[in-house]
């Protein structure tokens, strides 16, 4: 029985191992990291061209988003809803890593600066760290599903 059990959890590691590579072998990374950055762009470009219409182009059905709660953060969203818009006029996502975990799964780790105006009309700016999971839908399109963002920046060597 010991044998056999044994014998058994061998097989069952090395299909597994054999599945992963299998899985492994078939993403393409550059394209998937290309599908990646086509979404990203597409995001950021539709809140610079306040599309914000198109926003659910680029995110889950059910995509839920942690946004940093510093007072500057707030002021700015507080400003956003005074004025019945968006609360930022253009956001610039620069991620320092982006792993595919699997064919449908990946993330974007980094860190983002959002501009917006204030109530003067001057250009203001705020940074973030950002982490985000993507989704892969069926239609083959990597979309954002989940986002957690914290004023304590991050600074990555460059």
């Amino acid at each position: 029985m010991k044998t056999l059990t044994s014998k058994l959890l061998i097989a069952v590691v090395i299909y597994c191992v054999a599945t992963y590579a299998v899985n492994a072998q078939t993403i393409d990374l550059k394209k998937e990291l290309a599908k990646i950055e086509e979404t990203r762009n597409g995001f950021m470009l539709a809140i610079k061209e306040k599309r914000y219409q198109d926003l659910a182009n680029f995110a889950t059905a059910d995509m839920q988003s942690t946004h940093p709660g510093t007072e500057d953060w707030n002021k700015m969203r507080s400003l956003g809803a005074e004025r019945g818009t968006f609360p930022y006029d253009s956001i610039f996502m620069n991620p320092k890593e982006t792993v595919i975990v699997s064919d449908s799964v990946a993330y974007d780790y980094g860190v983002s600066t959002v501009y917006f105006s204030d109530k003067d009309g001057k250009l203001m700016e705020l940074h973030d760290t950002f982490l985000v999971i993507l989704q892969k839908g069926s239609d083959g399109v990597w979309k954002l599903h989940r986002e957690v963002a914290s004023a304590q920046i991050k600074y990555f060597d460059l």
